[in-house]
Parts: structure tokens; C-alpha cells; sequence
């Protein structure tokens, strides 16, 4: 397989379907994800008894939960990727990464969800 140049991708289009993820207390997690990715504009879109989704997330209470994740949501703005931080602290999140220019060419922060994933919030700037 052959190294594709970042500069050179379509970032506008999206690569996954969905991430599912099983947690422990389903409405914890739900009161945690609902702030904290409020300000990423990511709307509440699946509710059902041990079924939850936000946009391409869904989350369950069906299974041993998820160990080791990181999932990466898209941010629009370094002001998205503070208000995310913020927002998700606020609502019980433990900090894994403040706000900041990250090595990789992203504005990213890093925040643990109540099962510990990695949830992060980032901002590129694409080429266009």
C-alpha cells in the first residue's frame, strides 16, 4: 500500500460509518456526551432502552465495556475544541489533555469519559 500525502485527501468526506462503544452506566454516560459534545454541534440522535447515539457514536450498556478506546471528533473551530473541554470537565470527565497545538497539526484537547476512553476533540485546517 502505498503513503497517500494528507495534504492530498478529502478530508470533507467521512471515513467511518459509525463507533460503537459499551459503557458501564448508560445514563452517565449519556448526561457526559451530551455536554461535552455540545459544543462540536454533534446532535443526540438514538434513544433507545440500552442504545444510545450521538451523530456516528452509539453507545450501550449490553456488553463488558469498552477498554482502551480513542475516538477523535472533529472540531470547527480552536474555540469548539475549548468549549468541548470545558464542557466535558464540567460534566465529569477527567483532563488528558488541555487545549493546544498537538505535534500532529492539530488543535486538540483530551478528556476521559466516565469509562475512561480518550475522547478528543480536534481542529485542522484542511487543505483545500
Amino acid at each position: 500500500m502505498e503513503l497517500t500525502d494528507p495534504r492530498a485527501v478529502d478530508w470533507s468526506r467521512p471515513f467511518v460509518d459509525h463507533v460503537h462503544l459499551r459503557v458501564t452506566d448508560l445514563a452517565a454516560s449519556r448526561a457526559f456526551y451530551a455536554a461535552a459534545l455540545e459544543p462540536l454541534g454533534i446532535p443526540f440522535t438514538l434513544d433507545l432502552p440500552h442504545l444510545i447515539g450521538f451523530g456516528s457514536l452509539a453507545l450501550s450498556d449490553d456488553a463488558e465495556p469498552t477498554r482502551g478506546a480513542h475516538v477523535a471528533f472533529v472540531a470547527w473551530s480552536k474555540e469548539a475544541v475549548d468549549g468541548f473541554h470545558a464542557a466535558a470537565l464540567a460534566a465529569g470527565g477527567t483532563d488528558n489533555g488541555a487545549p493546544g497545538d498537538r505535534p500532529h497539526g492539530a488543535y486538540a484537547a483530551y478528556v476521559l469519559d466516565p469509562d475512561g476512553t480518550n475522547v478528543e476533540a480536534a481542529f485542522r485546517v484542511w487543505p483545500r
